[in-house]
């Protein structure tokens, strides 16, 4: 079991707002010992959607997908995940519950504006149409709650409602999975050495601990760094189990300072 982001939205992709929900995401599985696996961003295109949800639904991974949950003529996630289900949307009585007390709230007391039989009204539990079998998720900003489907989890858009309904979700679901495994990581700088030269041992250590990854993150410089890192460098380390990453790290270490490169340990 993995974990997968899905941010939904043609304002993403467009470039008129920018993704602030991967590393957002990124930290709040960090912090409870978790990992992304990886990232996909969709359009607000019915066809694309429910081809992507159809296609992660089969997998095994943990899904947190924001976005396109409201109740406008773009909003097509609710849509979208029946649809790759297989089931019809139908309003979730806890959600009409949530939505009721909502619309009561920002009434103020005015009872025409909390007849839920108004249209305005009649049409906000559009947004507790969720797809049969579905569980909600609780927003403690404005009560509109999202939904989850095995181990999909959908949120609005908005951060301010996201994240804390990512926490929930987490806290509620997943907690037995925290920490199971500490990972670690360490690394440090090479100056002016090609990565075609280090791949070997790159490759040589990987092999040697099974379980430990080697990444390189090259720069052609940084000047905003001072005179050293202007020059050309590879963050280069390890990362992996706590218990191997100190000896990984050693014979890597080693392997480049024998090809005699300039290293700046982290």
């Amino acid at each position: 079991m993995g974990f997968g982001l899905i941010v939904i939205g043609d304002e993403i992709l467009s470039g008129r707002r920018e993704d602030k929900h991967m590393r957002r995401t990124i930290e709040l599985l960090g912090a409870r010992g978790l990992a992304l696996d990886w990232a996909e961003y969709v359009g607000d295109e019915r066809e694309r959607i429910t081809a992507t949800l159809r296609r992660t639904l089969a997998g095994p991974d943990v899904v947190f997908c924001t976005g396109g949950i409201g109740a406008t003529p773009d909003d097509h996630t609710r849509q979208c995940a029946a649809a790759a289900l297989g089931v019809e949307l139908a309003l979730h009585p806890e959600a009409r519950e949530q939505i009721a007390l909502r619309i009561a709230e920002t009434a103020n007391g005015d009872p025409v504006k909390a007849d839920l039989n108004l249209p305005e009204n009649q049409h906000r539990f559009k947004m507790g149409e969720f797809p049969v079998g579905a569980r909600i998720i609780p927003n403690s900003y404005n009560r509109i709650p999202g939904f989850s489907v095995a181990d999909h989890h959908f949120m609005p858009g908005f951060p301010v409602m996201a994240w804390p309904m990512m926490e929930w979700v987490l806290d509620h679901y997943y907690a037995h999975l925290f920490h199971l495994e500490v990972a670690q990581s360490r690394a440090f700088y090479v100056f002016e050495a090609p990565e075609s030269t280090l791949t070997p041992l790159m490759e040589q250590v990987e092999a040697a601990f099974a379980g430990i990854r080697v990444f390189s993150l090259p720069s052609v410089g940084d000047v905003s760094r001072g005179d050293r890192f202007a020059r050309r460098h590879i963050d280069l380390g390890v990362k992996g189990p706590a218990e191997l990453v100190l000896p990984a790290y050693a014979m890597l270490l080693e392997g480049v300072r024998a090809m005699g490169y300039e290293i700046v340990e982290q």
